[in-house]
């Protein structure tokens, strides 16, 4: 029995529609899918000589289902270097639905001056049909605390402005000149038609 082309067609193209549906079925059924996000500021005090350490870690549920018991751990902040001034390096909520936020700040202080290496805030989260589950943050970039830094000059940030939309404010305001130039009636040609009205 020999198979025709519509047909071997029209069966192929049942295949991958059933394998399409099955692999989206597969995909929606995935669990939560949490990404976490941390970002740190350094804010020195000239005050009390020392620098703040301002870290806030975003955590979002990508994925289609919740995360419950979730719990943040960033406790990669050495107790020798710095001082906790408000907030907590630990924190938990009791479930991440799917699609939402949470964020968690906390605010630190250092008098030690070097370079410091952040390790990623550990999140573990659980969902009912399986054992714990962990995330890790995105990592930090390297700390310079207390670094001597040249202080920034007057008028910097003009010069950056200038050098970076300088050409572009140049060409727009020749076309606006020309433009005024060409819609705005000269006095000489508003001084011949009042003299040929005479």
């Amino acid at each position: 029995m020999a198979i025709s082309k519509e047909n071997f067609l029209l069966v192929v193209v049942a295949l991958m529609l059933i394998s399409c549906s099955t692999l989206s079925l597969a995909i929606s059924d995935v669990g939560p899918f949490v990404v976490v996000h941390k970002k740190v500021s350094l804010n020195r005090l000239k005050s009390s000589g020392s620098e703040q350490v301002s870290v806030s870690i975003d955590i979002y549920n990508q994925g289609s289902a919740t995360a419950y018991d979730v719990t943040l751990t960033d406790d990669s902040w050495t107790p020798d270097v710095f001082n906790l001034v408000s907030g907590n390096v630990t924190t938990s909520w009791e479930r991440l639905d799917a699609g939402s936020l949470v964020s968690h700040s906390f605010v630190l202080e250092s008098q030690v001056k070097g370079l410091f290496y952040g390790a990623p805030a550990v999140v573990k989260f659980r969902i009912p049909t399986k054992a714990a589950l962990q995330a890790y943050s995105t990592p930090i970039l390297p700390l310079d605390i207390l670094a001597d830094r040249a202080p920034e000059k007057k008028f910097e940030w003009a010069k950056k402005l200038l050098a970076k939309y300088g050409s572009l404010v140049s060409v727009v305001t020749i076309v606006v000149l020309f433009m005024y130039l060409v819609a705005s009636p000269s006095k000489s040609s508003a001084a011949k038609g009042s003299k040929k009205r005479r």
